[in-house]
């Protein structure tokens, strides 16, 4: 059996594998395993679900994709477990992508029709309102930092900030709806992390995939280079 040196291995932490993977999230992570490969790093991808361990700084990178409302709402109770492990990670700077639902939970609350409100994480300083009767649904384009992006939405959530200054979009609409349909938005940046409704999978697009993966080599050097704790 061949031993990867621990400067060639990079762990991902992909959060709920099992129940938070619609409409090809789970292509971000393999197309981020097929370009860390391609720069000669050997991919290490752990599932963290229901009742799991985990400490978010044991990785190189954090993946969270989007569920249906079920499944949401179930990860939303076993995910409170590890808001103090994902703080400390993502106040670090260290990157993450997070899609749709894994997006929405990173913010305060998720707000149902019927009045019931999901607790998010509550690291960021946003918020989602779940409104049925207009799904956004479709292809989406938007421009990013990184370039344009397309890919595809199909969510009833509408996320808002709650602190402009602190959260950043990730892009501005060309086409589709973004965050809801009144800011013209898609997606948020804060610090290292990248939260997005984008799906297909959003990684598709070479530009942004290439930023990512770029982040992820940068803060494994990184942790390599930290004294581990005693």
């Amino acid at each position: 059996m061949t031993t990867v040196a621990d400067d060639k291995l990079i762990k991902i932490a992909y959060l709920y594998e099992d129940l938070m993977n619609t409409y090809g999230d789970s292509g971000d992570v393999k197309i981020l395993r097929y370009l860390l490969n391609k720069d000669g790093y050997e991919v290490q991808v752990d599932n963290v679900s229901l009742d799991a361990k985990f400490d978010a700084n044991d990785y190189d990178f954090l993946f969270f994709g989007g569920g249906q409302d079920y499944e949401q709402t179930v990860v939303a109770k076993d995910l409170l477990r590890h808001q103090s492990t994902m703080k400390d990670y993502i106040e670090a700077g260290k990157p993450m992508l997070a899609i749709c639902g894994g997006y929405q939970l990173l913010g305060s609350y998720y707000k149902m029709i019927d009045g019931t409100v999901i607790d998010g994480l509550g690291i960021l300083p946003l918020h989602t309102v779940f409104k049925p009767d207009s799904r956004m649904i479709g292809d989406t384009e938007f421009e990013t930092e990184f370039g344009p992006v397309k890919a595809f939405e199909n969510h009833s959530g509408r996320t808002y900030f709650d602190d402009k200054d602190k959260l950043k979009p990730l892009g501005k609409m060309i086409q589709g709806y973004g965050n809801n349909p009144d800011d013209g938005v898609e997606g948020m940046r804060y610090k290292g992390v990248i939260g997005s409704y984008a799906h297909g999978p959003i990684l598709r697009n070479e530009n942004i995939a290439k930023a990512v993966a770029k982040m992820i080599i940068d803060n494994h050097n990184a942790r390599l280079a930290t004294p581990a704790q005693a």
